[in-house]
Parts: C-alpha cells; sequence; structure tokens
C-alpha cells in the first residue's frame, strides 16, 4: 500500500518540489490547502482538500476521521500552531514532519560546518527563535507521549521565482540598468544555496521511516558559494556585469530594520552544512543543480513575464542611500 501523506500547504517554494517528487515516488498525497491561486499548482495525482490549518474546525471537516503514515506542515511558525497541529493529529498519524530552519542554529556559529548537533540559538532573528521554540515543544511532547516528529531544516532553498536577494528581482534590475548593487560585509562570506528539487530529494525519503523519528535533519546542498560569486552569477544570467558596493551589515541594518533582521540573524555569517547524518538514512541524496544553472532557471523565468519582474521600490531606495554613503571614490 502506497505511503499515505498529509501536505500542509504544498505550493511554496520548497514544498511544491517535495509534492511533486512525493507523487512521482508513487506516495498517496493529500494536500490541504486554502484554495488560494499559486505560482505552483499541484500536480495531477494529488487529491486536494480545502481548509485553514488557522481554524481547526476546518481541518477536522476537511478530513473526517482519515488517517495518514506522515503529515507535513509547511506553514507552522510559532507554538501556538505546533500546538494545534498536536492536537488536531495525535493518534491520527505515524510522523508528523515539522519544518524548522537552518537559521535556528547558533548564529554565529563557534565551529563549521554546521551539524544537527551544533546548538540552537539565534538572538538577533524572531523567526528564528520562534522555531526554535516550536522544536522545544515537538521535543517535549515526543518524550513525554512519544508524539512522533521529525525536524527538518532548511537552509536557504530556492526556485526559479525567486531571486535569493533581499528585494527579489529588485537587485537583478538594477544590474540591468547599470547602477551598482549592495553586498553585505567583504561579500566573501560563505552561503549554502539549495536548489528546491535538490532538497526533495532529501525529503521524500524521511517520510515514513522510522529510524527519523524524534530526531532532526537538515537539508542542504554542497554548493557552497560566497556572496560575490551569488550576483556574479545572476549578473551573468542576465547578461550583465555587477557593479558591486560592499556595506556592513550593521549599516545596513541601521538603514532598514527588516533587512537587517536577515542578515544579522542569518546571511550576514558562513553557513556551511555537513550531511552525513541525512545520508545515513539517505545513501542516495546528491544534489545536482549548481546556482550559476539556478540562476539561469530565475532569469528565464522572470523574463518570460514582464509583470515577474517587480521592483521594491522602497527598498531600491534604500540601496541608492546606501551606494551614495559607501561607495568607493
Amino acid at each position: 500500500m502506497a505511503l499515505r501523506v498529509l501536505v500542509i500547504g504544498g505550493t511554496g517554494v520548497i514544498s511544491s518540489a517535495v509534492t511533486r517528487l512525493a507523487v512521482e515516488r508513487g506516495l498517496d498525497v493529500t494536500v490541504l490547502h486554502r484554495g488560494s491561486a499559486s505560482a505552483r499548482p499541484l500536480p495531477e495525482g494529488v487529491e486536494a482538500v480545502h481548509g485553514d490549518i488557522r481554524d481547526p474546525a476546518s481541518v477536522r471537516d476537511a478530513l473526517g476521521d482519515r488517517e495518514f503514515d506522515a503529515v507535513v506542515d509547511w506553514v507552522a511558525f510559532t507554538p501556538q500552531h505546533v500546538t494545534t497541529d498536536i492536537e488536531l493529529f495525535t493518534g491520527r498519524t505515524g510522523q508528523y514532519v515539522f519544518i524548522s530552519s537552518a537559521s535556528a542554529y547558533q548564529t554565529p556559529p563557534e565551529r563549521l560546518p554546521v551539524t544537527e548537533s551544533t546548538p540552537l540559538r539565534n538572538p538577533f532573528w524572531q523567526y528564528s527563535r520562534d522555531k526554535i521554540a516550536c522544536e522545544d515543544l515537538l521535543q517535549r511532547a515526543y518524550r513525554d507521549s512519544g508524539f512522533p516528529v521529525t525536524v527538518v531544516r532548511p537552509s536557504h532553498t530556492y526556485d526559479r521565482t525567486s531571486v535569493p536577494l533581499d528585494g527579489g528581482w529588485t537587485a537583478v534590475e538594477r544590474m540591468r540598468q547599470g547602477k551598482e548593487v549592495v553586498v553585505h560585509g567583504d561579500g566573501t562570506s560563505l552561503w549554502t544555496l539549495t536548489h528546491h528539487e535538490d532538497f526533495a530529494r532529501g525529503f521524500v525519503p524521511l517520510l515514513g521511516h522510522p529510524r527519523a523519528l524524534g530526531d532532526a535533519f537538515h537539508i542542504t546542498s554542497d554548493d557552497v558559494l560566497t556572496w560575490n560569486q551569488v550576483v556574479r552569477a545572476l549578473a551573468a544570467a542576465a547578461g550583465v556585469e555587477p557593479r558591486v558596493v560592499h556595506v556592513p551589515s550593521d549599516a545596513i541594518a541601521a538603514a532598514d530594520p527588516d533587512w537587517g533582521a536577515g542578515l544579522l540573524g542569518d546571511k550576514a555569517h558562513s553557513m556551511v552544512f555537513d550531511t552525513s547524518k541525512l545520508r545515513a538514512l539517505v545513501p542516495d541524496f546528491r544534489t545536482t543543480v549548481t546556482f550559476e544553472e539556478g540562476a539561469r532557471q530565475i532569469v528565464a523565468w522572470h523574463d518570460a513575464d514582464p509583470a515577474r519582474r517587480r521592483v521594491d521600490a522602497r527598498l531600491d531606495a534604500v540601496m541608492d542611500d546606501l551606494v551614495t554613503r559607501f561607495r568607493v571614490a
């Protein structure tokens, strides 16, 4: 009998690739979603049911008394969200997969590469602290009552719709206009970018895996780049030469606290990952999409429809100001 999997969400950057691969591999996939439009439609072979995970009554109505071998919630961000899931799915699933974040790891890390035993501590970013609190709650539920949790920590995962720079397409458009782009620090810190299809190849085999219960895994690429290389790859895909202005992360945070939170709490620090724990359970896991290829996919997708090339006017102005202040004469 095919593994029965309930996916909550299923149309996001990462979840869309996982859903598609799960169907390709013969899993019986049900997606619970609110029915809103998405740039990533569900693949054929998926059963779609309508319900709002923030409204537990609607979930009960949508699912009835059905049980699943695995439940994956892509949209749980706070302890309250997780508490609701525990109440909904206790006794109804053989595995509950919580999507945490690699930004939950000690920031900045004391040593590299990061492993799953690296402490969880991020004093800079509330998003990460909430994920840590969720993990703590779920581990208590596993210890106290055997709630069958598996924690998965993605790092920076992208698809063709997502430019992995703050402001999205804004930086690529600036480069095409001949304007400078801002790169934090000196651009030489190391960063791991993972294509969503590579992530899916590590994730799907964990579904229903008995040795994954009560444990945590990160799923990341082996493709490690500097931020200067990331920008150069995007520029090459866009057919331009980049003009880079390096700005200290603290100065970016002072100019734009939202941008700065993601930098100080995540991207400003080198992050390289050891994936041997995942490979012990998924021996054939390997990543195949380099960022140079990913960058070409990103630019091609945006160029296919001018409406996709949206510029964040506010952040564009922040970049103009930073460039003026930090441009080297």
